[in-house]
């Protein structure tokens, strides 16, 4: 599954630049100084990972909430079917409905934020600003988070998004030097496959939740195991 955030993070990069790529191409990166290119560009993408990281690790915590109370299976089949759906239905029906509405003010200062965080060049600003990034509304990462409340582990649903940040670097960080490169047929062909290599991630999700017995794909619920060694040492 962590593999799946990481391809999921380099395909869904190419949605990214479309959404973020305006505030990479806006970095107050010093363009006469490699070096000090470098370690802004990197300084900028540790705050997106601080940001991914600490999302995942709330929602993590909210999918072992639901471990606890013996909910993981179904939990994993249900987020399985929320992902295949998302992609299904036609975004502008999703366009219709404001869902965003309610924490509209908190994505304006968000963004307010950002635009005078872009003016400075310290390196806490990069740190700042890449912060700021991770937190900008994105249906890539609200398919993470919901792939990271499957986990049902506090730390693996971190683990989970730090490592779909990590997919997110080589793309944005070309974005950031060579912005004419992700133009064209390339970019349209990659952004086709990104909703089918959602559902195959919403199809494995399911896999695991109906707990067929399949090693690594669809491993039998622990309970069953252990009832089963325990009628074996009774007999």
């Amino acid at each position: 599954m962590l593999i799946s955030a990481f391809v999921l993070g380099l395909l869904g990069s190419f949605h990214c630049v479309g959404m973020c790529g305006p505030i990479a191409f806006m970095l107050p990166v010093d363009r006469t100084n490699s070096v000090k290119k470098i370690t802004q560009i990197t300084i900028y993408h540790i705050g997106r990972l601080i940001s991914y990281g600490s999302i995942g690790l709330v929602f993590g915590l909210v999918g072992k909430s639901l471990y606890i109370f013996g909910f993981q299976q179904q939990l994993s089949i249900v987020i399985g079917v929320l992902m295949i759906i998302a992609v299904l239905i036609p975004h502008k029906t999703f366009s219709n409905y404001n869902f965003s509405k309610p924490v509209f003010k908190i994505i304006s200062k968000l963004k307010s934020t950002l635009g005078k965080s872009l003016k400075k060049k310290t390196p806490d600003t990069f740190l700042t600003i890449g912060f700021l990034n991770g937190f900008l509304p994105c249906g890539l990462v609200y398919m993470a988070l919901l792939a990271a409340i499957a986990t049902g582990n506090t730390l693996q649903g971190s683990l989970y998004m730090l490592i779909f940040g990590l997919g997110t670097i080589p793309l944005m960080t070309t974005a950031i030097y060579f912005s004419s490169f992700l133009k064209g047929s390339v970019r349209q062909k990659i952004q086709k496959v990104i909703p089918v290599f959602v559902i195959l991630i919403g199809l494995l999700f399911i896999l695991r939740g109906l707990g067929l017995g399949i090693p690594y794909i669809s491993p039998a619920p622990v309970f069953d195991v252990a009832n089963s060694a325990m009628e074996c040492a009774t007999r």
